[in-house]
């Protein structure tokens, strides 16, 4: 299951590509997708190895005849509850969750020992390293002719905004606008397009593969093509508002870019003011691309969610202690309670029969969350 259709597409392509490896039945299920009711219905009957697809898959009209692995690409964009949904669908499926950037709660969660993890450090073969750069009000011109200079050696530009329409609320420059003033003003020559989320599915897709197909030399969008885009040919990236976004959202944006042999940069255009917690975020996406130290910060300043339920930023339920600042202690703690555990897995001692009731009264409900990650 992938956040997007672009993405679930490239994963049928590239998997496709190694049916003489594996000889699977493949399908492809979106909501865009040809022949959705005989796919649900091979699939029910199980005569399909192999289903890609995007939140089509969770619908109640998807059946599995017996669904033996569930993975979840780009966990991050989807909610506690559809991950369940998923896995529902099978007899305890085996789940594989995967991300490029380990979110808050799910390194808190492995502090826990509730997820196995298996973690990649080194980048993809052929991949770049990005360089990041702060941009002033005052640099904006240098940044634009960055990428205008890139287009000209036949490679393509990202640009990005925070909002999709200008509000009276907010000084925040908006997609929409900043598109038509890009393509008229700035970069007439070029092709420029604009992709953002209230944009039809057909129409975001259109304007996708158009920028996959290279006919888009810049595009203008919003935080939508966070996920969902490989295209090595996308050299710079240019985020306007950077002190608005969070850490996480920043790296995964920044990962767009340095997919293929060029060299590649991000440009993280800010306004001011800055408030400390921005200027330290910048500060760190400007130190290291390295998604582990990312995560560790993000969470240092966020928060890490609440790790058993549905809330996903903000402070744990913990009284006292920190994850970051009191992580030995926490282990510690971590392994006495799983000694306790295997002595009295019931929690039947007498020693135990508070900790049993304190379980049941305000536990019960949180723990049936705990596999979904």
């Amino acid at each position: 299951m992938a956040p997007t259709e672009i993405l679930a597409e490239q994963h049928f392509s590239n998997l496709a590509k190694m049916k003489n490896i594996f000889p699977l039945r493949m399908e492809l299920l979106t909501s865009g997708a040809r022949k959705k009711d005989d796919i649900r219905a091979r699939a029910a009957e199980g005569g399909i190895d192999l289903l890609i697809g995007t939140h089509a898959l969770i619908q109640q009209s998807v059946a599995f005849k017996n669904l033996g692995v569930a993975v979840i690409d780009e966990q991050h964009r989807f909610g506690v509850m559809q991950r369940a949904e998923l896995m529902k669908k099978g007899e305890r499926p085996n789940t594989l969750i995967m991300t490029a950037t380990p979110i808050p709660r799910t390194l808190a969660m492995t502090l826990y020992g509730d997820l196995d993890v298996s973690t990649i450090r080194t980048m993809p073969k052929g991949r770049q390293t990005v360089e990041t750069k702060v941009v002033r009000p005052a640099e904006k011109a240098k940044a634009h002719l960055l990428i205008n200079n890139e287009v000209k050696k036949g490679r393509q530009a990202y640009i990005i905004y925070p909002l999709v329409e200008e509000s009276e609320k907010s000084e925040l420059k908006a997609a929409t606008v900043m598109w038509k003033v890009f393509q008229d003003e700035v970069f007439p020559h070029l092709r420029v397009g604009l992709v953002h989320g209230r944009m039809k599915q057909e129409e975001k897709n259109e304007v996708m593969h158009r920028f996959m197909r290279r006919e888009v030399d810049v595009l203008v969008s919003t935080t939508v093509i966070e996920v969902g885009i490989d295209q090595p040919n996308a050299t710079v990236m240019m985020i306007e508002h950077a002190e608005r976004f969070g850490l996480a959202q920043l790296h995964q944006l920044r990962g767009r870019v340095g997919r293929g042999a060029d060299k590649s940069s991000c440009l993280l255009a800010i306004e001011y003011p800055l408030s400390a917690v921005a200027k330290e975020r910048l500060k760190v996406m400007t130190e290291t691309g390295d998604g582990f130290v990312i995560a560790e910060k993000d969470m240092e300043l966020r928060g890490t969610g609440d790790l058993l339920g549905t809330r996903q930023s903000g402070l744990p339920s913990l009284r006292m202690a920190n994850l970051v600042r009191d992580f030995e202690i926490l282990k510690f703690a971590r392994n006495e309670a799983f000694e306790l555990v295997r002595n009295d897995p019931e929690l039947q001692k007498p020693e135990h029969r508070g900790l049993r009731a304190e379980m049941q009264r305000d536990w019960r409900e949180r723990f049936q969350l705990v596999d979904v990650g």
